[in-house]
C-alpha cells in the first residue's frame, strides 16, 4: 500500500496549485485524475489580482502570464447585435483601482485553463517529480481516526494509498463529496448553456476594440464571443433557457450560431469541441468531514458570470495548504484545520450569492422566464467590477486575533476595495525596497509568517526571531521605514497598515493579516508568542 501525507483528488487548476503549495511548504503529495491530461476546453479564462498572488508566491505568475493573452487586449466589455453589426453598450473593463493605481503587485490575467492547466502541471512535476498520476480514478474512500484508506482504479488495476489527509478537488460533480455525502445547497439549475470551441478569424471586427468578452443581443439569441488568443481561438457561449433542449447542438448546428453572432454569414468557421452545461449557484453544506476536505467546485459551484469559480477555488487551496502544512509538521495543533470552513465557506457563500445575482441581471436564471424585459438586459454596473469581491475575504476565525478595529465602510462591497490591516483581511499591497530591489509586502510573506513592524520596531523583530525558537513557527520579521531592513521610499506602509512607528502586525503564509500592535509593548516577545499559540492551537 502507497502511503503519502496528503492524497489530492482532482488535477484540475485546484489540485495542480494545491499541489504545488504543499511542495513549496515541504509537505509531499500524491494527486489523481481519472482524465489522461489537462483540460482540452478553455473553460476558465479570467485570473484575477488575488489569484495572480498566489501564483507569484508559487514561482509560476511569470510562467501564467506567458501562457496567456496580455490585460491590454482585454480593455472593453463590448455588447452588439452581433461582432459586424450594431454596438450596444461599450464599458471599460475596472478590474484596476479607480484612481488608475492596482492594489497589487500581480495584475489580472486572462489565460484560458487549456493553456494554464499544461503550465501548473510542468511545475508541480518539476517540484515533485512523479507525484501526479492521469488516468487514474478514485473509486472508494474508507477513513479512520489515524488516516485515509482511498481505493484507486488505473490501467493496472485497483490499488490502495493510505493517506493523513485527502484533499477533494474534483469538481462539480465530485465523487468525493458524494462519498462523504455532503449536500449542496443553493439554486441548480440557474440557466442551461453550450460551450463551443472554435477557430474563426474575427481580426477585422475586433481588433480595434479588445475586450475580453463580447455579448451578442438578438431577439432570440444570447451569446458571447469570449477572447482566448484575440484573433482566431475563441470560446463562445450559447446561453439557453432552462426548458431548452441541448439536442440540437451538433457542431454543424454550432457553426450556425457562430455565424448569426458574428453577423458574417459566409464566416469560415471550425468547430472544435461542444460541451452542453448546467449552471448552478450552490455551495457544500461543510467543506470538511474528518480527515477529507472539499475545495474548488466540490465546494462551491457559481454561474461564470465574473469568472471567479477557478480564483475562489485557487484561493482555498493556498487557504488549506499552509494550514495542513502547520498540523503535518507540528507546529500547529489539529484544531487549527477547523479555521478552514469557518474561513473560506462564508466566503464561498458570498463569492455564491453574488455570481447569482450578475447573472439574473444579464437576464439569465428561472426568474427570466417570468420577467419580460430580461432578454433586453445587459449586466448590472458591478460586472467585471468587483475589486471589493476580488479582496474582500475577511475572516473571522480563532486563526485571527481581533484588534477590536471594524473594517472600513463603503458604498458598495462589490465593487469597493480600502485596503486595511485589520486582522482577519488580506494583507494590503504596498511598494517597498530591500537590497535596492522594488518589492511588494506580499513579496515579504514567503510561506511563512511574517511579522512586519515599523522604523522602530526592532523590539518586535527580536521577539519574533526569540518566538519562532521557541515554539518552532517558520516566522521571519522585518522592519520597515527610514533606516530599517526595508525602505518605504513611498512613505505609505505604515499608513496603510494603521500601525505608528513601534508597532507591527503579524502576517499569515497565506497572506493574512493575523495580528496586530498598532504600537509598542511592554513585553513583545510574551505578548507575540501568546497570540502564535492561541491561533495555532497551541498550548502554553
Amino acid at each position: 500500500m502507497k502511503t503519502v501525507p496528503v492524497l489530492i483528488v482532482g488535477g484540475g487548476p485546484v489540485g495542480l496549485i494545491t499541489s504545488i503549495l504543499l511542495s513549496r511548504l515541504g509537505v509531499a503529495s500524491h494527486l489523481v485524475e481519472r482524465h489522461p491530461g489537462t483540460a482540452l476546453h478553455p473553460k476558465a479564462r479570467n485570473i484575477n489580482m488575488r489569484t495572480m498572488e498566489v501564483f507569484r508566491q508559487c514561482g509560476v505568475e511569470a510562467a501564467v502570464r506567458a501562457a496567456g493573452l496580455p490585460i491590454e487586449r482585454t480593455g472593453f466589455l463590448i455588447w452588439a447585435e452581433s461582432l459586424a453589426g450594431r454596438e450596444i453598450e461599450r464599458r471599460v473593463e475596472a478590474r484596476s483601482h479607480p484612481n488608475g493605481v492596482l492594489p497589487s503587485a500581480a495584475p489580472h490575467c486572462l489565460c484560458a485553463q487549456d493553456d494554464l492547466e499544461p503550465v501548473l502541471r510542468r511545475h508541480a512535476e518539476t517540484l515533485a517529480p512523479g507525484s501526479l498520476a492521469f488516468s487514474s480514478e478514485l473509486i472508494r474512500l474508507e477513513q479512520d481516526a489515524a488516516g485515509v484508506t482511498a481505493t484507486i482504479r488505473d490501467a493496472g488495476g485497483e490499488k490502495q494509498v493510505r493517506a493523513q489527509y485527502v484533499i477533494g478537488a474534483d469538481g462539480a460533480r465530485s465523487p468525493v463529496r458524494g462519498m462523504l455525502e455532503v449536500p449542496m445547497h443553493g439554486m441548480n439549475p440557474v440557466y442551461r448553456s453550450v460551450n463551443v470551441l472554435l477557430n474563426a478569424d474575427l481580426t477585422p471586427w475586433v481588433k480595434d476594440r479588445p475586450s475580453a468578452v463580447y455579448l451578442v443581443h438578438q431577439k432570440n439569441l444570447r451569446a458571447t464571443f469570449m477572447t482566448i488568443n484575440g484573433v482566431n481561438r475563441w470560446g463562445f457561449l450559447i446561453n439557453l433557457p432552462l426548458d431548452a433542449s441541448f439536442d440540437p447542438y451538433t457542431p454543424e448546428r454550432c457553426a450556425e450560431v457562430v455565424r448569426a453572432a458574428a453577423g458574417v454569414p459566409d464566416l469560415e468557421v471550425k468547430i472544435l469541441g461542444v460541451d452542453p452545461w448546467v449552471a448552478a449557484a450552490e455551495v457544500a453544506e461543510r467543506y470538511r468531514v474528518g480527515r477529507v476536505f472539499l475545495a474548488g467546485d466540490a465546494a462551491h459551484h457559481m454561474p461564470p458570470t465574473g469568472g471567479f469559480g477557478l480564483n475562489t477555488g485557487v484561493q482555498d487551496a493556498q487557504n488549506l495548504a499552509w494550514k495542513l502544512a502547520a498540523v503535518m509538521k507540528g507546529w500547529a495543533a489539529p484544531g487549527l484545520l477547523d479555521t478552514y470552513e469557518s474561513e473560506r465557506r462564508p466566503y464561498g457563500v458570498y463569492i455564491t450569492e453574488q455570481c447569482l445575482e450578475t447573472a439574473v441581471s444579464m437576464g439569465r436564471g428561472p426568474q427570466a422566464a417570468n420577467d419580460p424585459t430580461a432578454r433586453a438586459k445587459l449586466a448590472r454596473p458591478e460586472f467585471h467590477n468587483e475589486l471589493g469581491m476580488i479582496f474582500g475575504a475577511n475572516y473571522d476565525s480563532t486563526a485571527v486575533i481581533p484588534d477590536g478595529t471594524a473594517l472600513p465602510v463603503v458604498a458598495n462591497p462589490v465593487t469597493d476595495y480600502v485596503p486595511c490591516a485589520r486582522p482577519g483581511s488580506r494583507a494590503p499591497h504596498a511598494w517597498l525596497e530591500r537590497d535596492g530591489r522594488r518589492v511588494s509586502t506580499l513579496d515579504l510573506v514567503e510561506m511563512r509568517y511574517t511579522l512586519l513592524a515599523g522604523e522602530r520596531g526592532e523590539a518586535w523583530r527580536d521577539a519574533a526571531g526569540a518566538a519562532a525558537g521557541s515554539l518552532g513557527v517558520p516566522l521571519s520579521a522585518h522592519t520597515v521605514g527610514a533606516g530599517a531592513d526595508v525602505a518605504d521610499p513611498e512613505s505609505q506602509w505604515s499608513s496603510t497598515y494603521g500601525i505608528e512607528s513601534d508597532g507591527a502586525v503579524l502576517v499569515r503564509p497565506d497572506g493574512h493579516v493575523a495580528w496586530r500592535r498598532r504600537s509598542g509593548a511592554a513585553d513583545p516577545k510574551r505578548e507575540l508568542e501568546t497570540a502564535l499559540r492561541a491561533m495555532l492551537h497551541a498550548h502554553a
